[in-house]
């Protein structure tokens, strides 16, 4: 495991083998307890898992202060399937508080929730970093913002009334400029702090991919996306983008707008991301599919696998990653026969 590795392949620098992240391995605490010895409440098992993993890189966004609109205001809670192993996670959906159209595009964040101080956000953040940098030495841990846009217009309407009044593209992009502003004051306080590395997610598109017409993508979403990471790359810190869904058709558009790198799941084709992107900037990802992984054989995630390093030649930076997470549903013995595959051949 090695931040530095994680570092050089953002930049797109040679690194000595594939730089490496996984997301969700702590719902796997059974596999955890066994492999280290250790419980998921001892901070040194974290640690001794991301050294048995190799894991070099850690996920990470921040909403800020005023990052729990439940707490300042109206917001939709869309619930949440089952994900870990005991089903612990399972909440269902809530109504949403808003009941016409009309109240969607009067609506303004930064009126409904209010901003923090700046300086108090800053300071804050900044310890953020601090906190990763002691306790998580050997990752390199990213600053970043997840409710962008179109994900905090979800979260605070949920999707039918989002979408009833997205009917109107003119009266819901003055409302999505509002979300605009209210994530430009938390990338702006990103600026002033040491992260070298900013994730700015927003699951803009479906599974089948974009739901609204690109020519309103490009223009009010993704031509806002620039605006916010001039000021980042201005203070020399690296953006990578992410979001769920399909975005592959707006990649190139979001490339130019300035992201440093892609986050992306697999219904993103690898190789295609491979062929459009790899050379100029970080890919994130892999061919290997949880689906795969939780129910398919070992031979097609090992297919799955070759794909991926024969493709990453080819790509100046990447960082190794499952697509969609990995689940509590895959076994223990495909979690180690992965793992082990992947130490085996990650080498440049």
């Amino acid at each position: 495991m090695s931040r530095q590795i994680a570092l050089d392949t953002i930049h797109l620098k040679p690194t000595p083998r594939i730089a490496h992240t996984e997301y969700s391995l702590e719902y796997h605490s059974e596999y955890v307890r066994r492999i280290t010895g250790g419980e998921l409440s001892d901070p040194a098992t974290a640690l001794k898992l991301y050294d048995l993993w190799g894991i070099d890189f850690l996920w990470g966004v921040n909403d800020g202060l005023h990052g729990d609109w439940f707490s300042r205001g109206r917001a939709t809670d869309m619930g949440h399937a089952v994900y870990a192993a005991d089903g612990s996670d399972l909440r269902q959906p809530a109504e949403s508080p808003f009941r016409t159209v009309e109240e969607v595009w009067a609506f303004d964040p930064i009126g409904e929730y209010g901003l923090p101080h700046r300086e108090e956000q800053i300071r804050a953040y900044e310890q953020s970093i601090a906190w990763s940098r002691e306790h998580r030495p050997e990752q390199l841990m990213t600053g970043g913002y997840y409710k962008t846009i179109v994900s905090g217009a979800i979260q605070a309407f949920g999707w039918e009334m989002f979408l009833l009044a997205a009917a109107d593209l003119p009266k819901i992009e003055r409302v999505l400029d509002g979300f605009f502003r209210f994530t430009k004051f938390h990338t702006d306080a990103w600026v002033q702090t040491s992260a070298e590395v900013i994730i700015q997610h927003d699951d803009f598109v479906w599974t089948s991919g974009p739901f609204l017409r690109p020519d309103f993508y490009r223009s009010a979403i993704i031509g806002r996306y620039a605006e916010l990471w001039k000021p980042l790359h201005a203070a020399g810190k690296k953006v990578l983008f992410c979001s769920d869904g399909r975005f592959i058709d707006l990649a190139a558009d979001i490339v130019a707008a300035g992201a440093d790198g892609l986050i992306f799941e697999p219904d993103n084709d690898f190789a295609t991301m491979v062929d459009r992107f790899g050379d100029t900037v970080a890919l994130v990802g892999s061919a290997v599919d949880c689906r795969t992984m939780s129910f398919g054989t070992w031979e097609q995630v090992k297919a799955s696998m070759d794909r991926t390093l024969e493709l990453a030649p080819r790509c100046r930076g990447l960082i190794w990653s499952v697509g969609n997470h990995m689940p509590a549903n895959i076994s223990d013995e495909m979690m180690g026969r992965y793992i082990a595959y992947l130490r085996a051949n990650w080498e440049r």
